[in-house]
């Protein structure tokens, strides 16, 4: 026992404070998960919305005003929709962790000091819905500002429209790598899942969006 409250001693914020200089922290790589999950998603859905607007529209309109204009668009509404989406679900997910926690607090008839800690670092973990929301929001504007940054000096419609396509590509891989840098995980899978994943929503949303602009589909 002697022992147990000795290493929590020494594992106590306090005490981590008081680290000599050349020792290094330990990073929580799963409290960083928490803005870097919202982050990531909503920088590859800006890019993967906005280009395929972009060129979806390009497709069917060969006007650069038209095209910058839904990509802005899109910008501000997918933005404010991010930010809202996740501060609700992770206030929802804040929620039911502090009832869980809540409730594991109740069954127990008294608690050691130990346990105490455990508490309170369970507390600090808890995901932040506010950081989430501007996370997101702030990446989902970063991403879709890339392909509108592409698309604005060019003049020529079908060199715009191959320059969209290789920016996002080349920032999707990008965020992929990132993405596992900064959570020490496979960089190569990381890359591969997103540049895919990408290419896939933006080849469907592109279709679509051409698909709805065509002749066939004029009344």
């Amino acid at each position: 026992m002697a022992s147990n409250v000795e290493l929590s001693e020494r594992s106590s914020p306090r005490n981590q404070k008081s680290r000599p200089i050349g020792e290094k922290e330990e990073v929580d790589y799963m409290q960083r998960a928490q803005w870097l999950r919202a982050a990531l998603l909503g920088a590859n859905d800006g890019l993967v919305t906005v280009a395929s607007l972009m060129m979806g529209v390009g497709s069917i309109k060969e006007d650069v005003k038209a095209m910058l204009l839904v990509g802005f668009a899109g910008l501000v509404a997918g933005a404010c929709s991010m930010a809202i989406g996740e501060f609700v679900s992770v206030c929802t997910q804040r929620d039911i962790e502090t009832a869980q926690m809540k409730r594991a607090i109740e069954t127990k008839t008294s608690l050691s000091a130990i346990d105490e800690q455990e508490e309170d670092e369970k507390k600090e973990r808890l995901p932040n819905p506010g950081q989430a929301a501007i996370a997101s929001a702030l990446a989902f504007s970063v991403g879709a500002a890339m392909p509108l940054l592409a698309a604005v000096f060019i003049e020529n419609h079908k060199v715009r429209m191959a320059v969209v396509a290789i920016v996002a590509t080349l920032a999707l891989l990008v965020f992929g790598v990132t993405g596992a840098v900064l959570g020490k995980t496979s960089v190569v899978r990381s890359s591969v899942r997103v540049v895919i994943g990408g290419w896939m929503a933006m080849a469907l949303t592109f279709g679509l969006t051409k698909f709805i602009g065509s002749e066939a589909m004029q009344i």
